[in-house]
């Protein structure tokens, strides 16, 4: 088994996830990369665990995989997350527990296990990727799930900070605004770009340079880091 720095990356298998992973490989990390669809890697030091996060089961699985192969987790980064943009009346049960499913109970799991498992070593560092439409809102972009439920994400990260940090586990959030991820079509990136203050919309590396900020911050926790091009300011 291996001492060094090992990360677990949520919904890994594209965007930023997947650059989140590739950071972490970058520094030296073993990385254990969770997707519903996610390949098994060559690298032996990125281990791919397949499951979707929604399931109770595989949180726990995933945690398990990194003990049982690296002896250790050190950082979690949950990213994985779905959003659905509609009127709240339109909004059906699918909808809501497809959300909640996962942004809230596969945060729940897996966050949990590496918890426990962070605290027999000593410490350890978590990040939830959240929105910032969760708590600056847009007119024009109707998201009361995700509201509900990376609003939640944000408050719980308020809440563990507290919770664990003379326990030598920080915990942060990263909330980004729009970014180039297949989340949206390519022909909506420039019409998106001009409704930001900076005039663009961000890039996957904005919200991983983000997490490695936080990665080395050993003196910030509870911290919800905007990653939105000012929109969080203001518009």
């Amino acid at each position: 088994m291996s001492t060094q720095h090992v990360a677990i990356v949520t919904g890994a298998s594209q965007g930023i996830g997947a650059a989140v992973a590739a950071a972490y490989r970058k520094l030296g990390s073993a990385v254990v990369a969770n997707s519903r669809s996610i390949e098994p890697s060559g690298d032996p030091l990125l281990l791919a665990v397949a499951g979707d996060i929604a399931d109770p089961a595989v949180g726990a699985r995933v945690v398990e995989r990194a003990l049982g192969t690296f002896g250790r987790v050190d950082t979690l980064v949950n990213n994985a997350g779905v959003f659905v943009a509609k009127p709240f009346t339109d909004y059906t049960s699918d909808d809501f527990d497809l959300v909640t499913h996962v942004n809230l109970r596969g945060f729940f799991d897996v966050t949990q296990r590496a918890v426990a498992a962070m605290l027999t070593q000593g410490g350890g560092h978590i990040v939830n990727i959240t929105a910032s439409l969760a708590d600056h809102p847009n007119s024009g972009e109707p998201s009361a799930l995700a509201s509900l439920t990376k609003g939640g994400l944000n408050a719980v990260t308020k809440s563990l900070a507290v919770e664990y940090a003379a326990r030598g586990i920080r915990v942060n959030a990263v909330a980004p605004g729009v970014i180039r991820t297949p989340m949206h079509a390519p022909e909506t990136h420039d019409a998106l770009g001009g409704q930001q203050p900076v005039g663009r919309i961000g890039e996957t590396g904005d919200v991983v340079d983000a997490i490695l900020y936080l990665e080395t911050a050993g003196f910030v926790t509870g911290e919800i880091l905007h990653v939105d091009g000012g929109r969080a300011a203001g518009h």
